[in-house]
């Protein structure tokens, strides 16, 4: 069978034992797995495509918390969203500029992980100053790490059983 052909099998087959995973245990997001899923494979695969994914993604998520907090926590008083839009401009940059760290680089993994966090926080109305599986920042971080895990064997099943 063809790589893709393989791939498709597989993730396809693990997509499946994921789901029934995420919805059995409920708390964690299967949306935010196939995210970090398919962010290992954007940053290439194998082992250095998820330590890249697993970094940039956890990257991401933390400078989401930061922006939430600020937005949720501080009222410099201005006026409607102008101070969420500084919040986010300011965080977004540093999220960026975080790449000319090498464990960073990988700046979209670093976006799936901010925007899947501060999705998940305005969507669930989940809050960031309570520690438990329902935060945003832990609820993704382990979503995301989960999918990225998914990923790497969802490329060693589909390498086993490709014929490329």
């Amino acid at each position: 069978m063809d790589l893709i052909t393989a791939l498709a099998v597989s993730i396809g087959l693990l997509g499946g034992v994921a789901t029934y995973l995420f919805l059995t245990i409920g708390t964690i997001q299967i949306w935010a797995a196939f995210i970090g899923w398919g962010s290992f494979y954007h940053c290439g695969g194998g082992s250095d495509g998820l330590r890249k994914s697993l970094l940039a993604n956890i990257w991401g998520a933390i400078m989401a918390t930061v922006a939430l907090f600020l937005i949720t926590q501080v009222n410099p008083g201005l006026p409607g969203p102008l101070w969420p839009a500084i919040v986010v401009a300011v965080t977004v940059f540093i999220l960026v500029l975080g790449a000319k760290i090498e464990a960073f680089a990988a700046i979209p993994a670093g976006v799936y992980g901010y925007a899947a966090t501060a999705g998940y926080a305005l969507l669930s109305g989940a809050s960031i100053l309570v520690i438990d599986l329902a935060n945003p920042l832990i609820c993704i971080v382990i979503s995301m790490a989960i999918g990225a895990i998914f990923g790497i064997v969802s490329e060693k099943l589909a390498g086993a059983i490709s014929k490329d």
